[in-house]
């Protein structure tokens, strides 16, 4: 890293998956144009993420990145960029920071200290946010945290029409993630149902397709209380929807980020991976709150997670208990 890097006019940043790691972007993209109102600020990501930036307005530009190293610094290069702010940090991005020539800064990933709470059980990790070590990065550019949070821009006309919604849901509803990238950061369809029976409100289940079959079987035994919204909502309308939630029910997912971006309550359940790693959401912790198996001798088992659980019992998320998740989450009335 440079120390004294040149004028920082033209600023490209570097993220280039998934949902959530980008929205945990949006703090260092504000902070920057906000802070330095001139500079034109670049934003390199992968094709199928670049709607969770395509209408902030603090970016001037979104570049695709196909998987290609060489296209990517061949369109990249003639943009002359300044300052290169690397937040994904692995050996592709660092690629095209060294090709690409200019003063760039990246931040600490922590990764053995990750493995070591992994495989050993004990941390040594630091005790902050993935958001406030992003923060590293652009700091040889004089830019700090403003402390206002994380950002997602929803277009009226990408929204959820709140006409569509079934009549059971005019009084409230809990916003329901189902789906992660991962089968052990997802609550479990027993855990659902048990919890709610218990919740005041309907259930709206979120998600892809790929969660459908399971959001099926969640109405087969809840009937009218839950909704299965999966693979029929864009994200902008599953954001509108959970921005219309009384809170969010959600595991270690990108939807948990986005909606601790637009300030709902959360209720988030954690399986093979730990808040320790700096993925919690992102806000004023008085409008969030980890559920979680502790101790677990098991747990973490993985940094990002499995397909099932390794152990085959999947305890860090059936051992959660259903009547204290749902007291929480009745607590909000609106």
């Amino acid at each position: 890293m440079d120390d004294n890097p040149p004028s920082h006019q033209k600023i490209l940043i570097i993220r280039l998956s998934s949902i959530g790691d980008v929205v945990l972007t949006t703090p260092v993209i504000r902070a920057l144009k906000l802070q330095k109102p001139d500079a034109e600020i670049h934003f390199l990501i992968k094709k199928e993420f670049a709607p969770v930036l395509e209408y902030n307005p603090y970016i001037s530009k979104i570049h695709y990145f196909t998987g290609s190293v060489t296209a990517a610094v061949n369109e990249l290069k003639p943009e002359h960029f300044d300052f290169i702010v690397d937040l994904q940090k692995n050996v592709r991005s660092r690629k095209i920071v060294r090709r690409l020539g200019a003063a760039s800064a990246t931040y600490n990933k922590h990764n053995f200290k990750k493995w070591v709470l992994v495989r050993l059980k004990i941390n040594f990790l630091p005790n902050s946010h993935i958001v406030d070590r992003y923060f590293e990065a652009v700091k040889p550019l004089g830019v700090t945290n403003d402390g206002q949070g994380l950002d997602f821009f929803i277009p009226e006309n990408k929204s959820f029409n709140e006409d569509d919604l079934p009549a059971v849901f005019e009084n409230g509803f809990v916003a329901v993630s189902l789906g992660a990238a991962h089968a052990t950061k997802r609550i479990p369809v027993e855990k659902i149902v048990e919890i709610g029976r218990i919740l005041y409100k309907p259930m709206m289940l979120l998600g892809g397709q790929d969660v459908f079959a399971e959001g099926e079987e969640i109405v087969a035994q809840l009937g009218e209380r839950a909704y299965n919204g999966c693979g029929k909502f864009s994200l902008f309308e599953s954001a509108s929807i959970i921005q219309r939630s009384a809170c969010l029910l959600t595991g270690d997912t990108g939807l948990m980020h986005i909606g601790a971006a637009l300030k709902v309550p959360i209720a988030s359940l954690w399986g093979n991976t730990v808040p320790e790693f700096g993925m919690y959401p992102y806000m004023s912790s008085d409008r969030f709150r980890i559920f979680e198996v502790c101790p677990l001798r098991c747990r973490p088992c993985s940094k990002l997670g499995y397909k099932k659980c390794p152990k085959k019992h999947f305890n860090c998320m059936n051992l959660i208990p259903a009547t204290e998740v749902a007291e929480w989450i009745n607590q909000f009335e609106e």
